[in-house]
C-alpha cells in the first residue's frame, strides 16, 4: 500500500507450494493404485453380479483406455511448476502480475478435470464401487465439500480483487502524467524496491492521488474505482498475516450484501457464485435431512409398526385390558429384535456364512442336556435352522394344563416356572428346556413318561399336565412339532444309544414330578422334603420291550435305601429295601 505497487511473497509461496505438493501426491497414488484396483467384467454383468477381473494385464489395459489420460492430467503439481521454475527464469522482476494470469489459468486448467473426478465419488456415483454408505460419512464429505468451494470461490474472489486493484492502478498511471508508471504497478519479488527509488518519477507514483485513492475509496463514488464485490478484498489484500487472508477467503464473506458493480467479468462472477452457492447449500441440506431420518429411521418404523397394531385392533374391536397386553408384547417383540427380521436377514446371507453366524447364535446349545452328547456338525446345523426365536414378557404362559403341547422351548434368557396339577413348583433357567417331551413322543407315537410334565396322548396331540410361566422377560428358541419330526430323524441314531438316553434323563430337573403316585409313596416312605428329591440317581436300560427305569436313592436319611422299577413304560412298583 505504500509502495502502490504488487509483488510475490517468495518465503510464503515455498510454504505453499509444499503444502501443495502432498495433495498432489495423493493423486499420483490414485493412480498406481488403479492399476492394481480389480474391476467387474461389463459383459459379465449382464447375467448376475458380474465377474471381478484380477489379472494385472487386464486391469491396466481397463484403466489405460478409460480414466488415465484425465487422471494424469490431474497429477502433474502445475502451480508448482509455474511458480519454481517459469517466473523466476522467464519473467524476471515483473513476475507478481504474470504470475497472477498464470496460476489462475492454471488453477482452472487442473480443477476442471480433478472436478470430473471427485463430484461422482461425492454423489454415489463412482465406477470404482467405492461409496461411502453410512448418514455420516455422507454428511462430513457433503460439508467438507461446502467448506472446500467457499474457500475456492473465496481464493477467486481474493484473486479478482487482486486483479481489479492492479487494474486502478493502470487507470490511475493512465490518468497521470507520471513517464513509465506503468513499470512502478509490479515489484516483482518484493525486492526491487532499491532500484525502483533511484527513479525520480518513483516519488511522484507513491504521492498520486488517484493511486492513493485505490486504497482510501471504496464504492463507485466520489470519482474513486468502482470495486462492487470487491470493495473488501481491497482492504484484505494489503493484510501481512496469511491467516486473515485465509480466513476471510470464504465464500461466507460474499454474502447477499455485496452489490456488484457493471463489470461484466463480475457480474458472471457474481452469479457463479449464487448458483454454486445455492447448489452446495441444497446438498448439504438435503445430506443433513437424510443423516437426521437415518437417526430416527427405527423410531418412525416402530412408529408405523404401532400405529398398524393399533388400526387392527381398532378394526377387531378388541377389549381395553386384552390391548394393553398386546401393546407390552409388542413393546417387548421389539426391544429384543430392534425391529430387525433375523430370519429374512439369514436368508439372504450365502450358506456357509449362514451357518457359520447360526453356529455363533446358538453355541449355548451345546450346554443344554439333551444336545450335550455326541452329534456331528452337519446335524447340529440342520437342527439350527429349525430354530425360531421368541420373546415373551413376564406372566406370560407357554404351556397350560390340559393345552396341547407343541413345541419345545430353549430358554436364552429369563426365568420361568413350572407348576404341576399335584402343586409342585420347579424354577427353570438360562440353558434348560422346557417341552422336550415332545421329542420322545414324535419318536414313539405313543403314550410316553419324559421330563417333569406328565403326558397322555389324545387323538394326534400331547397334553400337558404342567403350567409353565414366566417370571421374568423371557428370550427362548422354539422348535415346533412339524421341525422336531424332522429332527427326530436327524438324531435317530443317537435317541437309540442308551447311554445318551439315560443322558437325556439324567439332565431332568422335574422327573419325579411326572410321577406323583410314585413320588408320594417315596416321600412317605423315606419321610423327605421334596426338595431332596434331587438325591435320587436314575439308570435306564433298553431292551426288546422298551426302556427299564431303574430309580434309587443313596442312604443319606437313616438306613433306608428304596428303588422303582418300571417295564414298558407302563406300570411301575416301589419296595423298600434295608441295608
Amino acid at each position: 500500500q505504500d509502495k502502490k505497487c504488487t509483488y510475490i511473497n517468495y518465503p510464503l509461496t515455498t510454504t505453499i507450494v509444499v503444502l501443495r505438493s502432498l495433495t498432489d501426491f495423493v493423486y499420483l497414488l490414485n493412480i498406481l493404485l488403479r492399476f492394481r484396483l480389480a474391476y467387474l467384467d461389463p459383459e459379465s454383468t449382464e447375467l448376475g453380479a458380474g465377474e471381478l477381473v484380477k489379472h494385472p494385464k487386464k486391469i491396466a489395459k481397463n484403466y489405460m483406455r478409460g480414466w488415465f489420460l484425465i487422471d494424469l492430467l490431474n497429477a502433474p503439481p502445475l502451480p508448482q511448476i509455474i511458480v519454481l521454475l517459469v517466473l523466476p527464469g522467464e519473467l524476471g522482476s515483473s513476475g507478481a502480475n504474470y504470475a497472477k494470469n498464470l496460476l489462475r489459468t492454471a488453477v482452472v486448467v487442473q480443477y476442471v478435470p480433478r472436478l470430473w473426478r471427485f463430484l461422482p465419488l461425492v454423489i454415489g456415483r463412482a465406477e470404482s464401487g467405492f461409496t461411502f454408505q453410512t448418514a455420516w460419512a455422507n454428511l462430513v464429505i457433503n460439508f467438507l465439500t461446502f467448506v472446500l468451494s467457499g474457500h475456492v470461490m473465496g481464493a477467486c474472489w481474493y484473486l479478482f480483487g487482486l486483479q481489479r486493484v492492479n487494474q486502478c492502478f493502470r487507470d490511475a498511471c493512465h490518468n497521470s502524467n507520471i513517464t513509465n508508471c506503468i513499470n512502478f504497478i509490479d515489484c516483482g519479488h518484493g525486492e526491487e524496491f532499491m532500484e525502483l527509488s533511484r527513479n525520480p518519477e518513483w516519488k511522484n507514483w507513491i504521492s498520486d492521488v488517484n493511486a492513493t485513492a485505490c486504497f482510501t475509496t471504496i464504492g463507485g463514488g466520489g470519482g474513486g474505482f468502482s470495486y462492487g464485490i470487491f470493495a473488501q478484498a481491497v482492504n484484505l489484500t494489503t493484510e501481512d498475516s496469511f491467516i486473515t487472508r485465509y480466513i476471510y477467503s470464504q465464500i461466507s464473506t460474499l454474502a447477499g450484501n455485496q452489490e456488484p458493480s457493471y463489470f461484466v467479468w463480475e457480474v458472471l462472477f457474481t452469479m457463479l457464485i449464487v448458483g454454486l452457492g445455492l447448489l452446495l447449500f441444497a446438498f448439504l441440506i438435503g445430506n443433513m435431512q437424510n443423516f437426521l431420518q437415518a437417526l430416527g429411521q427405527r423410531r418412525l418404523e416402530m412408529f408405523l409398526r404401532r400405529r398398524d397394531v393399533e388400526q387392527w385392533m381398532n378394526h377387531r374391536r378388541l377389549p381395553p385390558e386384552l390391548r394393553r397386553t398386546v401393546k407390552e408384547a409388542e413393546r417387548h417383540n421389539w426391544a429384543a429384535t430392534r425391529g430387525v427380521n433375523e430370519e429374512a436377514l439369514l436368508e439372504n446371507l450365502p450358506e456357509d456364512l449362514r451357518r457359520e453366524v447360526r453356529r455363533h447364535l446358538f453355541r449355548f446349545l451345546k450346554e443344554v442336556g439333551i444336545f450335550n452328547m455326541e452329534i456331528h456338525d452337519n446335524e447340529l446345523d440342520a437342527i439350527y435352522e429349525k430354530l425360531k426365536q421368541r420373546t415373551y414378557k413376564k406372566g406370560s404362559e407357554i404351556f397350560c394344563t390340559g393345552g396341547v403341547v407343541d413345541k419345545m422351548v430353549l430358554i436364552v434368557r429369563g426365568k420361568l416356572k413350572s407348576t404341576g396339577e399335584d402343586g409342585t413348583v420347579i424354577t427353570l433357567s438360562q440353558g434348560q428346556v422346557c417341552g422336550d417331551e415332545l421329542l420322545t413322543w414324535c419318536r414313539q407315537h405313543a403314550s410316553s413318561l419324559s421330563k417333569g410334565i406328565q403326558v397322555t396322548e389324545m387323538g394326534q396331540r400331547l397334553i400337558s399336565r404342567r403350567t409353565v410361566k414366566c417370571l421374568t422377560q423371557v428370550e427362548v428358541f422354539l422348535l415346533r412339532e412339524v421341525d422336531l419330526k424332522d429332527v427326530d430323524s436327524i438324531l435317530a441314531g443317537c435317541l437309540r444309544n442308551p447311554l445318551v438316553q439315560d443322558a437325556i434323563r439324567s439332565i431332568d430337573h422335574s422327573f419325579f414330578s411326572c410321577f406323583p403316585t410314585t413320588t408320594q409313596a417315596i416321600k412317605r416312605t423315606t419321610e423327605l422334603n421334596f426338595d431332596m428329591l434331587s438325591s435320587f440317581r436314575l439308570m435306564c436300560k433298553c431292551n426288546d420291550h422298551g426302556i427299564d427305569l431303574l430309580l434309587t436313592q443313596e442312604s443319606i436319611v437313616g438306613e433306608e435305601n428304596q428303588s422303582c422299577t418300571s417295564k414298558d413304560s407302563t406300570a411301575w412298583s416301589c419296595q423298600q429295601k434295608r441295608d
